[in-house]
């Protein structure tokens, strides 16, 4: 069976508000299973896609203080 993810997460998410996308967030990190980093991927390179450079350089410097 082939399954396109980006796209099974980005219509799941289509019509969803702030509140929606936070909750779907703090789900995915309160379930511990590797099963949903997908989405989440999904979600961070949407945001990536669309983000300035100053916004990129932002998401990159918290990264790196997250992960150090």
């Amino acid at each position: 069976m082939d399954i396109n993810i980006r796209q099974a997460v980005l219509q799941n998410l289509s019509k969803a508000n702030a509140d929606a996308i936070l909750a779907t967030i703090e789900d995915a990190m309160t379930i511990t299973e590797e099963k949903v980093l997908p989405g989440l991927g999904v979600m961070f390179e949407e945001v990536w896609k669309r983000a300035t450079p100053e916004l990129k350089n932002s998401m990159i410097n918290n990264i790196v203080s997250a992960v150090n």
